[in-house]
């Protein structure tokens, strides 16, 4: 569909909005750069964080003097969009508390963004959009927590083989998760060196996939070293969630009562990523559509 008036009316007026001193970033979610004769005469560019779903764009944009993030290339509705987008910005450290951002994104596979969300790093609408990395603690590493928040809607776009499937990572607190847990099935990570399992190896990443389809979860420590697979978590804790959510879902909300750990659910009906942080989600990603 070719670009309209309105299109290239809005991407303008938000240009010029971006260039005043009360905003501090202006957040594309696009794989589509900003021209040069939209900027020119502007002075944005040391604003603008790209936030897009191709590594190869990602380095041309670099190297052109552009602060930009990756995510995951999946097809999310907007909004879902902006959210994966500042969980990857907060992460590198690219927004930080107190800023004012805006948001631009579209639809798939458009030219142009066709929606803006204004807010301010730290208030209201990013709370439950963005995972706070640093407030999880010092003991947890903002790298493994994107990384495995990347996996989990990886996995629960494509699935295996085909088939859609769910899964749990327990993220922290390792002895007492495992305290809490019991092994469903033989640990395939059991007797690897530590440094041959670490989530942050994409090598590794992809073994996790493959071992989805088992039964349990997966209990990760907090520098990305996956402990076991396929661990049945005993929790007590009778926690109140969403209408729709199952056990699975109970399971991740739980074991973040009764011990200090993340948990990343990912639902088999849905492909939906939930992070729960003390009992809450504190992070939901929708799918739109899914690998059949």
């Amino acid at each position: 569909m070719a670009d309209s008036k309105l299109d290239r009316e809005f991407l303008r007026s938000i240009l010029t909005l971006a260039a005043r001193p009360a905003v501090d970033h202006l957040l594309m979610v696009t794989d589509v750069p900003i021209s040069k004769d939209m900027i020119r005469g502007r002075p944005i560019k040391r604003k603008i964080i790209y936030a897009v779903g191709d590594e190869q764009l990602a380095q041309d944009l670099r190297k052109q003097g552009y602060a930009c993030v990756t995510v995951p290339p999946y097809d999310y509705s907007r909004i879902e969009k902006v959210k994966v987008a500042l969980v990857s910005a907060v992460t590198a450290n690219a927004l930080r508390d107190g800023e004012d951002v805006l948001c631009l994104t579209g639809r798939a596979g458009s030219r142009l963004p066709d929606t803006v969300v204004r807010l301010q790093i730290g208030r209201g609408f990013e709370e439950k959009a963005a995972i706070d990395t640093q407030g999880l603690g010092a003991e947890f590493s903002s790298q493994v927590v994107e990384a495995l928040v990347s996996l989990a809607m990886a996995i629960g776009h494509e699935g295996f083989e085909g088939h859609p499937i769910g899964t749990i990572f327990v993220l922290g607190d390792s002895t007492a998760v495992m305290e809490k847990s019991k092994q469903l099935t033989i640990n395939p990570f059991q007797g690897i060196s530590e440094a041959e399992r670490n989530v942050l190896d994409p090598k590794i990443r992809q073994a996790i996939k493959n071992f989805a389809v088992l039964d349990g979860a997966f209990v990760i420590r907090e520098d990305g070293v996956v402990l076991a697979a396929g661990r049945y978590l005993q929790v007590e804790s009778n926690v109140e969630l969403p209408l729709g959510l199952g056990a699975r879902h109970a399971a991740a909300a739980g074991i973040t009562v009764e011990t200090k750990a993340v948990a990343i659910s990912v639902s088999q009906s849905s492909g939906a990523v939930r992070v729960f942080k003390g009992g809450q989600v504190v992070l939901e990603l929708q799918q739109v559509a899914r690998r059949s």
